[in-house]
């Protein structure tokens, strides 16, 4: 069933437990992502980044997500990622989007909240909810999501979200989550991270309650560090890149051992089935020993 974020992840804060949220740039993923989903009988978001539409546009996969979405079992959310573009925006909600990420972090904090603000009035009105991120995350040198390189746990401490300000946002613009930065980036980590476990009980307890709070770059993050931030007060996690690199290395070991013996079909079926039971694993840390309601 299609769903938008806001049930969800009131259902999630309240019962102790996170949402997984995962791209889908594909539709072995989007069929591994969604199937996991129902075996493990959690609610789940899946999205589509801006940074991934070279690889395949919004107008191709955005339909099939949303087909999905309504079929599945269990409540299932269609969510754009990290939109930073408003024509790129308008784009996943002629798809059929139920959620959308209006990524403005790079601007100013005045000027990001008074778009938001904007935005989110519009959205509430079609029935969207709304995502906005507070803090540049951090990206890894071979991540896709742009700045690259330089991470270390010193340098990252410089972009981590303040709670007061994470309030003043939430106030001015009414967005239904927001993402935050306490020790996480995207991409590969080249060292372990260190989570602000304390950041992220300071900022749940500032913001208003209608207000989720996000954890994106989960992946490579040690589960206890992550049920740690979900208990913490993170109702949604963003997983993917480690995902997709497990799923890369599987892949290169299957078509060793097969030695060209094999169809375009079985591979792809064999990524489907290692992608599926990666997802079960994620989507059953994130579930933090608790019962999804739904």
């Amino acid at each position: 069933m299609l769903v938008n974020l806001k049930e969800i992840l009131k259902n999630a804060e309240e019962g102790g437990y996170a949402i997984g949220c995962i791209n889908t740039p594909n539709m072995a993923t989007l069929r591994a992502v969604v199937d996991a989903a129902e075996e493990m009988q959690t609610p789940v978001i899946i999205d589509h980044a801006q940074v991934h539409d070279p690889l395949i546009p919004i107008e191709l996969i955005g339909p099939k997500m949303v087909e999905y979405a309504k079929q599945a079992k269990v409540p299932v959310c269609v969510h754009l990622d990290h939109g930073s573009d408003y024509n790129f925006v308008m784009r996943a909600l002629r798809c059929g989007f139920s959620s959308i990420m209006y990524d403005l972090s790079a601007l100013p904090f005045e000027e990001n909240a008074a778009k938001l603000k904007e935005f989110t009035k519009m959205a509430h009105a079609l029935g969207i909810t709304v995502e906005a991120e507070l803090g540049i995350m951090t990206s890894t040198e071979d991540d896709t999501h742009g700045d690259g390189g330089g991470w270390t746990h010193e340098t990252i401490k410089k972009t981590f979200t303040d709670p007061a300000q994470a309030a003043e946002f939430a106030e001015i613009t009414g967005v239904d989550a927001l993402a935050v930065c306490f020790g996480t980036a995207h991409g590969i980590y080249a060292e372990p991270p260190i989570l602000d476990i304390d950041r992220v009980k300071a900022i749940r307890a500032a913001m208003p309650a209608t207000t989720r709070v996000v954890m994106h770059g989960g992946s490579g993050v040690d589960e206890k560090q992550v049920q740690a931030a979900i208990t913490a007060g993170c109702s949604k996690v963003n997983y993917y890149s480690y995902m997709a690199k497990a799923c890369t290395k599987h892949m290169q070991e299957y078509l060793n051992e097969i030695k060209g013996n094999g169809f375009w079909h079985e591979v792809d079926e064999e990524a489907y089935r290692f992608m599926k039971e990666y997802a079960k694993d994620v989507l059953r840390m994130f579930k933090n020993g608790k019962t999804c309601k739904y």
